[in-house]
């Protein structure tokens, strides 16, 4: 159905390289729990972050809204803008 990646990047900083799920799974809380699970599995997170796509606003939005992530920043990834996101405890 999905798949999530993470990076551990050392003192309790992770960084989520995907988190994909199937079209046809979406929008029933498949992701979240994907991303709940890693928290408890990654129990000494301190700091979570992920790069998105600008213009991918539905993974803005879940990120943000679903998953509690907030906007860092934007920057350019050649001729991608994309949105720097985190999540801390």
């Amino acid at each position: 159905m999905g798949v999530i990646s993470i990076q551990n990047k050392g003192n309790g900083n992770y960084y989520i390289g995907c988190l994909c799920v199937i079209p046809e799974y979406q929008s029933k809380g498949i992701g979240t729990q994907a991303f709940k699970h890693t928290q408890s599995v990654y129990s000494d997170w301190r700091k979570i972050t992920l790069i998105t796509p600008a213009d991918k606003e539905e993974n803005i939005k879940f990120y943000t809204q679903k998953c509690g992530f907030s906007v860092a920043s934007k920057s350019m990834d050649g001729n991608i803008e994309v949105i720097n996101l985190y999540i801390e405890r």
